[in-house]
């Protein structure tokens, strides 16, 4: 797939990253090509084939000495060798997880570690919704899954990003009052901001984002969304926009690795549809991506899933791009995207769902919006603990 770059002053900041070779090719070099220091905080990081070669690019920084700290989610990233682990420790790399799922002290299973972030030298920096896995790459049999990443090439964003990138690794608790740095030419037309997400932490930076440019668009507002569950806030800022006569087009999963959340989607279609948002269905692989693009000026990639997991519980981490030209690069591939989509309309609703499958969405639904409030809202002892 094509790569679409981004850049102030003729010097490239900014560049569209795909999920497959594009992805793994970009972050092995990062890592071979490091000096001083690098840092992989990540949802997912499987012990597959893809998995062992980033693995094995991190053991060769080690041998120059280069300082690695990998954090890895306890729950996403459980079946991770424990055995590896201490390998790794063994010779130089500082791995560990974040809030093991089964602890005394971590029972706050909402809060996950799910933002997906690569900082190398205080330099460059890869920011998206890609996770370490074979499924994310592709393999002779499979098509990678659908998602994005940037990759930024920018000594400021990256320091602020390291920094952060440390402060969580090892625990530091005055990462509240931390900010990223943006990068801008002219504040108002080229811009790119590290926005993150955190909950308890009161970061909801991603969150107020989407309400914001989703309640000021013009004209249109196209999303990809892996796990479309959102809140009522997030549904009647799409509604109004619609109302005032914004063209909305929702790229939904057609496959999903979590079928009950695809079904609990499918139970807002009939309401979507009645506010004439345009529904496609992506369905030549697992859908994972997480992006927005606005009035064809504003675009937003990373880890943040428009559902309540993800505004009030787990970890995130996206990147704001003010950039007609990288929205318009982006809108390219992504109306290819839609081409390929099955769109959803009232005819093919009612012929595809029967009563019976109408109650197995609301049902899951429901169940879907429970687990939400048991892992999200009530307090463990997980609310005592910073990391």
């Amino acid at each position: 797939m094509s790569t679409t770059n981004f850049s102030f002053s003729n010097s490239q900041i900014a560049t569209l990253v795909h999920s497959g070779e594009d992805y793994f090719y970009r972050l092995e070099k990062i890592i071979l090509e490091s000096k001083s220091e690098i840092h992989i905080q990540t949802y997912i990081l499987d012990f597959d084939k893809t998995g062992k070669r980033i693995i094995e690019a991190l053991k060769k920084a080690a041998a120059k000495n280069v300082k690695i700290h990998i954090l890895l989610d306890g729950f996403g990233s459980f079946s991770f060798p424990e055995k590896e682990i201490e390998n790794l420790n063994k010779i130089g790399i500082d791995i560990r997880l974040f809030s093991s799922f089964f602890s005394t002290n971590s029972l706050y299973i909402g809060r996950r570690l799910h933002h997906k972030l690569v900082v190398a030298d205080s330099k460059i920096a890869l920011i998206g919704g890609i996770n370490i896995a074979d499924k994310y790459r592709g393999t002779g049999k499979s098509t990678p899954w659908l998602d994005y990443a940037v990759e930024v090439n920018d000594s400021k964003i990256a320091e602020s990003l390291q920094e952060l990138c440390r402060d969580i690794f090892f625990k530091n608790r005055i990462i509240r009052r931390k900010k990223i740095e943006s990068t801008y030419e002219n504040e108002a037309i080229n811009c790119i901001s590290v926005l993150q997400n955190d909950w308890l932490k009161r970061k909801n930076q991603v969150f107020k984002s989407y309400i914001n440019k989703i309640s000021s668009a013009q004209n249109e507002i196209i999303i990809a969304s892996s796990y479309f569950l959102p809140g009522k806030r997030l549904i009647n800022a799409l509604i109004k926009a619609s109302q005032k006569g914004v063209k909305i087009k929702l790229i939904l999963s057609g496959i999903s690795d979590v079928p009950m959340a695809r079904r609990a989607s499918c139970h807002l279609y009939t309401k979507l549809l009645r506010y004439n948002i345009e529904l496609y269905e992506w369905k030549k692989s697992v859908l994972h991506g997480k992006i927005a693009v606005i009035d064809s000026n504003w675009t937003t990639i990373g880890s943040f899933n428009l559902n309540n997991l993800s505004s009030f519980a787990s970890i995130e981490m996206n990147v704001a791009i003010n950039s007609e030209e990288f929205a318009k690069d982006f809108l390219i591939h992504l109306n290819d995207i839609i081409a390929q989509c099955d769109k959803i309309t009232p005819e093919t609703l009612h012929l595809t769902y029967n009563l019976t499958s109408k109650l197995n969405n609301w049902f899951s639904y429901w169940i879907s919006r429970t687990v939400e409030i048991m892992v999200t809202y009530i307090p463990y002892k997980r609310f005592r603990k910073i990391y």
